[in-house]
């Protein structure tokens, strides 16, 4: 049962960034986004720790000291920040380096931010949810200064201004127009 729940959970998700990365003109990561949720390595972890209101990816960290499924995942997916890490030849603490993400990967980040506060909160879910999300991290997220001001311009630009808003000007400012 839990493995249905996970399914219907991940092709839900995967439905809602869909349809944002339509809305601002990116079709193919719209449907290609998050394809390694449906691997054995992440599908079966992912339903094992299933609980419905949260990522499976938490409780296994919970319950082992790591995740295997996010491992896998974020080495595929370039919406994700921690792909664009890595090793620093400078003195910098922790010895990683965050490299700048492409506009097109930190819009689909949004789309993903955006689906999850969705899938998890349910109606609560509010136009702010996915920025007191990112505002919510104990730490925060190791992002290059480029990527951190375009993601947290989308964040705040949403939820003070809302969905079309946003979209529109995703459309018109932040993604450049292919031939």
């Amino acid at each position: 049962m839990k493995a249905w729940e996970h399914l219907k959970t991940i092709t839900y998700h995967k439905y809602l960034v869909m349809k944002g990365c339509f809305k601002v003109g990116l079709y193919y990561q719209g449907m290609m986004h998050d394809l390694s949720k449906y691997s054995p390595t992440e599908f079966w972890v992912g339903a094992r720790y299933y609980q419905g209101d949260r990522s499976p990816n938490n409780a296994e960290r919970e319950d082992i000291g790591f995740s295997s499924a996010w491992l896998h995942h974020k080495g595929r997916n370039k919406h994700h920040y921690e792909y664009w890490l890595d090793y620093s030849t400078k003195n910098i603490p922790g010895g990683m380096a965050p490299a700048p993400m492409p506009n097109r990967y930190i819009v689909e980040m949004l789309m993903d931010r955006i689906a999850a506060s969705k899938v998890y909160k349910k109606e609560a879910y509010t136009n702010r949810s996915p920025l007191e999300y990112y505002l919510s991290a104990k730490e925060p997220a190791p992002l290059h200064k480029k990527t951190k001001k375009v993601l947290e311009k989308l964040l705040y630009m949403l939820a003070e201004e809302g969905e079309e808003k946003t979209f529109a000007y995703i459309r018109r400012r932040i993604l450049p127009k292919r031939k």
